[in-house]
């Protein structure tokens, strides 16, 4: 079985990637953080078997060339009116009625960081990747 199991990215700010992250997702844990000698502030967000790495180096921008991070969720409804409450709005829905079996939508993180959720409305696989 392959999955991925992380993906790490050099943030401006931990903390505001976290705060938007657990307004998305308040089941996600904080793995570990730290402060290690010569790499510098890091924590890992996420569940048992994936997550999110962050490295904090001040001053960074979004890495060039990352169209997206993507997440999938059981409530995308639930999950708008979360982040909604904590004071984020959608970078961009026109994804959310476009396909019979998957809503999606996309926000901007106050690092920059764009982050895609993904509902699906079927266990068909096939159904759920039909790119047609």
């Amino acid at each position: 079985m392959h999955f991925l199991e992380h993906v790490h990215v050099n943030v401006d700010s931990i903390a505001a990637t976290e705060s938007f992250l657990r307004a998305a997702l308040p089941d996600l844990e904080k793995r570990g953080s730290g402060n290690a000698p010569g790499y510098g502030r890091w924590a890992h967000l996420g569940t048992d078997r994936a997550y999110i790495a962050l490295t904090e180096v001040q001053g960074t921008a979004a890495p060039a060339g990352l169209r997206h991070i993507g997440l999938v969720v059981e409530d995308l409804d639930g999950m708008v009116q979360r982040l909604a409450k904590a004071g984020f709005h959608p970078a961009d829905v026109t994804a959310l009625a476009e396909h019979p079996a998957r809503r999606r939508i996309y926000y901007l993180d106050q690092n920059g960081l764009d982050w895609e959720f993904v509902e699906y409305l079927s266990d068909d696989p096939q159904r759920r990747n039909d790119y047609s």
